[in-house]
């Protein structure tokens, strides 16, 4: 997504349409974080996930460094943008990488089949 007006209004339009998606069809939604995540996707959609995964070393940030630092005056921690610091933090569910993305999807989508969100698809008629 590029940043600008005509993005704002496409995140606004995709998070709603996201919300409808996850409350009222109660559907599982995976967001996958790859290195660059920045800007409105981090502020959007990116972090709305029931299941949140950042591939190893992503640098996952609002903003970047040079400009927190030149609007706030302080200094970024070297690294703290990065997939593993922002993991202890509990900003992630998972950090898989790429080579084993394929299984990890595998298995969540096979424990939301057995555990759905949306419970009227899971009774017996």
């Amino acid at each position: 997504m590029q940043e600008g007006s005509l993005s704002l209004m496409q995140m606004a339009k995709i998070s709603s349409a996201l919300y409808d998606y996850q409350l009222n069809k109660k559907l599982f939604y995976v967001s996958i974080l790859t290195s660059p995540t920045t800007g409105g996707v981090t502020a959007s959609f990116g972090m709305l996930g029931d299941i949140i995964i950042a591939e190893p070393n992503a640098y996952i940030a609002f903003a970047g460094k040079r400009v927190i630092e030149q609007t706030l005056n302080k200094t970024v921690p070297e690294g703290s943008q990065v997939a593993e610091y922002l993991f202890q933090k509990g900003l992630f569910d998972l950090i898989v990488p790429r080579n084993l993305l394929k299984s990890v999807l595998s298995e969540l989508f096979k424990l939301h089949a057995f555990f759905p969100l949306n419970q009227k698809s899971s009774k017996i008629k």
